[in-house]
Order: C-alpha cells, then structure tokens, then sequence
C-alpha cells in the first residue's frame, strides 16, 4: 500500500485585505504568487500510480547493474578546456578514483591543454592518472591538466583516440567545449566506433541550461563577495566613494547577482540581460549622483558583458569563438570620473578587477561535494555505454542530458522573475535607467 503523502497545507491568519507595496520596482512588476496555482511538485520522480507519465522527463544519473564497458579492458581520457575554474581538479581527481578503485580501470590518460591534447602536432604528452596522483589534487586552484581555447580538427582528435585505444573521453568544459563534444560523438558515430563521450558542465557564468547550476559556480560568487565587501569599505571610507566591482559574465549575469545579493551592500547591479544608459535624466549618471547626494557613497557591481552597446567594440571573435567584448569596467571607471568632473563635484572611485582571483581558487566545501557527485554519476554513465551526453542536477537530482539539448542556447538571468526582482529589492536601483 502506498503512503499518503504529507500534508503540505499552509494556515493562515485570515483574507489578505491589503495591496502590497511591492507591486512594481520602477517598470517591473514583482512576480507575485498564487497559493493555487505556484505550487511545487512533491515528487520529482516518475511513479506507477497512474500519473501522466508523458510529461518529458531526464534519466536519473547513478549507477547500473548492467555495464557495457570491461571495466579490466577499459581505457578512458579526460580533458579539460576553456577558462579555469574552481573544482577542475576536484572532477579530475573524482573520476580518477571512481575509476580505479571501484570499477577495476586502470588506464586513465589525462590530455594536456585542453582539445590541443588531443592533437598529436601539438606534441603535448598525455598524462597516466593514478589515485596516487590525484588524490591531493582537489587542495588545488587550476587544473593539473592544462587547458586551452580554440577549435581544432574534429578529425585528427578522433585519430588520437583511436590510435590510443581510448575507449571513453570526459569533456569538462563549458558552453563552447560542449559544442566541440557534440562535434567529437557525431564523428565517433560517422566512423562506426563504439567510444563513449560524456560531459561535465564547467563555467563560473551558471549558463548552461536545463542544469540548476555548474560546478564551480558557489566558489567563483563567494570569491566574489569578497571583493564586493571590499569594495564596499572603499567607498565609505572617502568623500562621495564609489566601489566600482566588474565580475565575470559575458552573457549571463548571475555572478553579479548573487555577489549582490550576498553582501547586501551593493547600489548598482548591471548585467547582460538588462540594458542601461549612462547619460541623461533616468541614466546611471545622473542616478549615481543622486545616490551620492543622499548617502556619500556607493558600490556598483557589473558583469563583463553588460553595457556593451554602449562601446566601440572591435568586431571579430576570440580563440574560442565568442565575440570580443569591450572592457566594461574601465570604460565606467573612466566615464564616471569625467562626469564628476564636468559636474565640478569630487568623487573617489576604486575600481576592482578580481576576474583571474575569483575563477582560480579552490573550490569551497559546497562544491568540493558537488564536484565529487558529478564525476562518480559522470563515470557510472559511461562504463553503462551512455554517450553524447552530460551529467548535471536538475531540480536536487542527477540526471543525464543529451548534448544536442544543452547546446542549444545559454541560461540567463530572465528580469522579470525572481532573482532579478530580488535584486531590485536589495538594491534599491531603479529597474531600468534611461
């Protein structure tokens, strides 16, 4: 006999007789709830209990009782690319253990700088990864690995594999490393070989979709805080200080978010997906010099990629194939001071740059855990045959997501739900200036 499930009810004092003050933050509206409607599902399985079960659904990650792989016969590589990130060695170290000492495999090679690894022109040495090489690695910033950006022959890495006898390849690596692994199975597939391809989400930005994040992300904003806090001491340390903090996000703002929403002492958030006007009534400037006026100081947090319509920015694409950016940062920094200057009007403004401090540390305990979970669900995965995939969590539970879902476009900060309006309360900034 199935349990009853909780019961879940709510009390309440009584009927809500009063408007809430919180209808609109300037021309957003806050995303009011329904207790009938916005409700959160209790089970977040499938179950035979005559519930619709065609409603789409993730295969649950973890292990199986039936592999494909001979684990004594099993050959497998790793490679990691793109920017650094806190618990690249956490995921090195956790496949390299799950490997080895649960599943009997003993031939683990660790490709050198990223997809050039596998580019034998290169001439970068694969590494052998042991427990007894890795086991400390997890203490450590970076990746013990290497990496690297750009794209190179789809071909010539599947020839390595082939040449090496690699029979399963974990990508680490964010949006553009992914697209490369999607590339990577559909030539394996073309070629008729039996090689497994599974990868594990890597960027500080959260972008990746169908994910309720990406390792590294808890460090990279905790890292952040801290120069917020920072920069927050700058500013009401001097005469109209302003703390001008620029954080990674190049097309998603949730670093600044969050950073913004942890330290409690932020101004101005400017992200990606909200646009913004430095000049004229309504714009930053004028609204910063407003803010001054009423408290003499001020701290302004802005991801890499916001405000670039306000730049001249040189056309063309970086090694990895985004589109270079503008330096947001320097330019704000350098169109404040002027504008105080036409005004007459003093200002202190420390700019504060901690890109490279908040993507190289360690990671945190939180995601130490997390690291560790992905690669375990990443390696019972593919010793079962799974390819084209990726391992992440989705709503508390590990999953597994086709590639060719989760390259499809990049997870943003949406202004008019939650996280956005939170952001508004915190700060006090008007929802759009201009």
């Amino acid at each position: 006999m199935t349990p009853a499930p909780p019961d879940t009810s709510i009390q309440s004092l009584g009927p809500c007789r009063f408007h809430s003050p919180l209808h609109r933050i300037g021309a957003v509206e806050a995303p009011f709830k329904s207790e009938e409607t916005d409700r959160i599902l209790y089970h977040s399985h499938l179950l035979e209990d005559g519930r619709d079960v065609s409603t789409p659904s993730y295969e649950e990650a973890g292990p199986r009782e039936m592999i494909y792989f001979d684990p004594h016969r099993t050959t497998m590589g790793i490679v990691t690319c793109g920017g650094l990130c806190p618990g690249l060695n956490d995921i090195i170290r956790g496949i390299v253990m799950r490997s080895h000492l649960q599943y009997g495999v003993s031939r683990v090679y660790g490709f050198r700088y990223g997809y050039e690894g596998l580019v034998q022109s290169f001439g970068h040495t694969p590494l052998i990864l042991k427990p007894s090489s890795v086991e400390q690695a997890h203490h450590f910033g970076g990746t013990l690995l290497g990496s690297s950006r750009g794209k190179q022959d789809i071909g010539e890495m599947v020839d390595t594999l082939e040449d090496m006898k690699v029979d399963i390849l974990f990508v680490i690596g964010g949006d553009g490393t992914l697209r490369g692994a999607a590339e990577i199975t559909k030539e394996i597939e073309r070629r008729g070989l039996k090689k497994a391809v599974v990868g594990i989400p890597k960027t500080i930005d959260n972008d990746i979709r169908y994910l309720d994040k990406s390792f590294g992300f808890e460090t990279a904003f905790d890292a952040a805080v801290q120069a917020v806090k920072c920069a927050y001491v700058e500013a009401t340390g001097a005469v109209n200080g302003v703390g001008l903090v620029k954080l990674m996000g190049r097309d998603s703002g949730f670093i600044a978010c969050y950073a913004a929403l942890a330290g409690s002492n932020v101004d101005f958030v400017l992200i990606p997906e909200v646009n913004f006007e430095l000049e004229g009534e309504g714009g930053l400037l004028e609204t910063l010099l407003y803010r001054l006026r009423k408290r003499g100081s001020a701290v302004i947090v802005v991801a890499e990629g916001a405000g670039q319509h306000l730049m001249q920015t040189a056309d063309g694409t970086d090694a990895s194939g985004n589109k270079r950016y503008g330096d947001i940062g320097t330019f704000l920094k350098d169109r404040i001071n002027a504008f105080f200057k036409s005004r007459k009007t003093e200002v202190n403004l420390k700019y504060i740059d901690p890109s490279y401090i908040v993507r190289s540390v360690p990671a945190n305990a939180q995601d130490n855990v997390y690291c560790s979970r992905l690669a375990q669900s990443a390696v019972h995965a593919a010793m079962a045959g799974k390819t084209g995939m990726l391992v992440g969590r989705w709503h508390g539970s590990f999953v597994h997501l086709p590639l060719e879902l989760v390259i499809q476009g990049r997870r943003k900060v949406d202004p008019t739900q939650e996280l956005w309006h939170s952001v508004l309360e915190c700060t006090g900034q008007p929802a759009m200036m201009r």
